[in-house]
């Protein structure tokens, strides 16, 4: 989670949302190699979703942080993700120190996505390789099937979107 200190660095801010892959990060210790593959971290200051364009400029695609670090952070806002209703109350949070800059010696809280959330609003985006985090996460009993399929039933999609999704998933649940 250094990516989240240096977005504090770049913000002065001491909260932030994590809502892409790499959120897997605040709950699993050690996730699938599979999972971790994105080298961006989509990350939005908690108190002002705003400020995310500060993020992306300074450590964003092309970025002197990108090319030092080999990944970077993709300044999103609230809207990017689709997770289930409730999402925001089952947050997980992490503490992160900053070791550098003028947030020097604070601890900051990235807050990321529940896994159940986190993958749901991965389907949403409807990508193939979303389905494979999927998979990877099912398989490695990160999540379970029957709480998916409960918040299927949330996400803010529209019916046909909702069911597409809750019938893929079922069907991939029975091929396991």
């Amino acid at each position: 989670m250094h990516v989240v200190a240096a977005a504090a660095d770049v913000t002065g801010d001491d909260e932030f949302v994590v809502i892409g892959s790499q959120a897997i990060l605040a709950s699993v210790d050690d996730p699938p190699e599979s999972m971790l593959e994105s080298m961006e971290a989509d990350i939005y200051p908690r108190n002002d979703s705003g400020a995310a364009d500060e993020i992306d400029g300074a450590l964003g695609d092309g970025s002197p942080f990108h090319a030092a670090h080999g990944y970077y952070a993709h300044g999103v806002g609230p809207e990017t993700a689709k997770p289930p209703r409730g999402w925001q109350d089952r947050l997980v949070g992490i503490g992160v120190p900053v070791h550098g800059g003028p947030m020097k010696g604070k601890m900051v809280t990235a807050w990321c996505l529940d896994p159940h959330d986190l993958v749901l609003s991965k389907l949403a985006a409807g990508r193939e390789r979303d389905w494979e985090y999927a998979t990877e996460a099912l398989k490695a009993e990160i999540v379970r099937p029957q709480v998916l399929l409960e918040r299927v039933r949330s996400l803010p999609l529209s019916d046909p979107e909702r069911e597409r999704i809750d019938k893929n998933l079922r069907a991939t649940i029975g091929s396991m």
